[in-house]
């Protein structure tokens, strides 16, 4: 008998990890590609958990996360002007994957589209093909910044689109979406009766004075905007698995009881912890400072070295950097910098098809790593 059915069968690694199970075979590798900060978790987090689990906070939560986080999320986080109400638009889930998959199972019906930029986070393809919808891809480019052009997407909207994917700050490419356009997506979103989902995961992480916008904020979209968010990146908890959806109440409805059937709830003192976390805004600064920091390091070292072109992205902690000139592809290029000079990178092609000619260079590591690395990189490029 077959077990495993054809949709798992479809179901493949990821470039991302294929090429740290290559790496984790060598000596003496430095990674520039991994996706989430090298800082352990802020001290004051972890005795936030350990003081729950001293006072027993270990047990199952309602299904949409304690109302005690919410109301925080609600009142002192970024959305506390949108007023969101913490009993019905709120739920707190499994991290930021987490959310969407939960919000993909509960929107998407066989055939629906969904709007998502290339190159983008591989992850969002997958999810929504999992759940019988299709993920139609919006090209940008390097001239434009990464920055998907309205009328670029009003001409791939269907009457079979059912929503809109933004992600500001962008991974891969550190992209950070200008209100200008933030405003015409709005319009092109109320025109076309479209879902905005909003993944805001890098919202803190924003550098030579950028905002962030909130597309929520804008008129008619509150009650057509999915917010997705996480504590992973803002403040060191990717293993936490600590996130949280902001949406209308039918949408936060149909979540909470598909999450009450699938995994019940998100971990206890997390959530406790998290809670914790956002009196104290100070420690995303704290983070947000030292990715500034290596994100001048890192481009500083990327423009001498002769055939690498990049843009300044001033969100995340990605550069997406262009190495076509070298001739290669993106796959060889990374491949052969793993071989050769044992560095890390993401090939842009992961991505997209947008990506070809790319590779996704993330300054999570320390300042010397980063400098080592970009002596690596240099060096791999005169050879070629």
């Amino acid at each position: 008998m077959e077990w495993i059915n054809e949709k798992a069968k479809t179901l493949k690694q990821g470039a991302i990890r294929a090429m740290f199970d290559r790496a984790n075979t060598m000596t003496g590798v430095i990674s520039l590609g991994i996706g989430e900060p090298d800082m352990p978790t802020p001290k004051l987090v972890c005795e936030a958990c350990k003081e729950a689990l001293d006072k027993g906070i270990t047990h199952y939560t309602p299904n949409a996360g304690t109302l005690s986080f919410r109301q925080a999320i609600a009142e002192k986080s970024y959305l506390k002007d949108l007023h969101y109400d913490p009993n019905t638009e709120i739920i707190i889930t499994n991290g930021g994957m987490g959310a969407l998959s939960l919000l993909f199972l509960i929107l998407l019906n066989k055939g629906d589209e969904i709007l998502i930029q290339d190159p983008q986070w591989l992850n969002y393809v997958a999810q929504v093909a999992y759940c019988d919808g299709t993920a139609v891809r919006v090209p940008t480019d390097l001239k434009h910044n990464f920055e998907m052009q309205p009328e670029t997407i009003e001409k791939l909207i269907t009457p079979h689109t059912k929503a809109l994917m933004i992600n500001t700050p962008n991974n891969p490419t550190g992209s950070v979406m200008t209100r200008e356009t933030m405003a015409k997506i709005a319009e092109l979103a109320v025109k076309h009766d479209l879902l905005v989902i909003s993944d805001d995961v890098y919202n803190t992480l924003l550098y030579a004075g950028e905002e962030a916008h909130c597309i929520a904020s804008f008129p008619g979209m509150r009650e057509r905007t999915v917010i997705v968010n996480s504590f992973s990146k803002s403040y060191a908890m990717t293993g936490w698995r600590i996130g949280f959806v902001a949406a209308p109440a039918e949408i936060v409805d149909r979540m909470t009881k598909c999450q009450e059937n699938f995994n019940a709830c998100a971990n206890a003192p997390g959530q406790y912890a998290a809670t914790v976390a956002l009196d104290h805004p100070e420690l995303c600064e704290e983070l947000r400072q030292v990715f500034e920091r290596r994100r001048s390091i890192l481009l500083d070292g990327l423009a001498k070295i002769d055939g690498i072109r990049c843009n300044r992205p001033n969100g995340a902690f990605y550069v997406f950097a262009d190495i076509s000139s070298f001739g290669l592809s993106s796959v060889e290029f990374c491949n052969r910098l793993l071989d050769e000079q044992k560095v890390v990178c993401i090939p842009g092609s992961a991505f997209g098809e947008c990506g070809e000619g790319f590779i996704r260079i993330a300054y999570t590591c320390s300042d010397d790593n980063l400098r080592e690395a970009l002596r690596r990189i240099d060096t791999f490029c005169k050879s070629l």
